[in-house]
């Protein structure tokens, strides 16, 4: 049976830079894809760049709509990346915070391992901004790779 790597994706370059490699890194491999909707982030947690003056309005159906227009854009930059590998790849969605999300999502699949970007902030910094990965890290119930970049906040 293959391993299953959960790979978060909001479409950042560390997110990216996790997803290549998890395909890079594992053979016979089955990958996981989550985007996370953050109701609290009126740019969806996401890359794209966003207008919040024109978007419409933070949590409507329409916001809501607008997420889920995002996240299909986002499964194919994803589905692109990835390319042909020798295992299985599914894209999932979640609403909610996502440090929660993605620690829920594994611990109620058959998740082997999270794959995740960061950017290796300072103590200082992470106290302040918190972080997404760390929080991960600390509450997974499998293993975490930890993908960082290059830069340092």
């Amino acid at each position: 049976m293959p391993h299953t790597l959960l790979v978060p994706f909001d479409g950042s370059p560390l997110s990216k830079r996790a997803l290549e490699y998890a395909v890079d890194e594992y053979d016979d491999v089955s990958i996981v894809v989550l985007h996370v909707i953050d109701p609290n982030d009126p740019g969806y947690s996401s890359a794209v760049d966003v207008d919040v003056r024109t978007e419409p309005l933070h949590g409507s159906d329409a916001w809501y709509d607008r997420a889920h227009e995002v996240e299909a854009q986002l499964f194919d930059e994803a589905r692109e990346l990835i390319g042909d590998i020798d295992g299985e790849v599914t894209t999932e969605s979640t609403v909610g915070d996502p440090a929660r999300e993605i620690v829920d999502y594994a611990d109620a699949h058959d998740i082997d391992e999270i794959v995740i970007g960061s950017h290796g902030r300072s103590e200082a910094s992470r106290t302040l901004l918190g972080s997404v990965a760390e929080l991960v890290v600390r509450r997974s119930p499998v293993s975490v790779s930890v993908v960082r970049g290059s830069e340092t906040r």
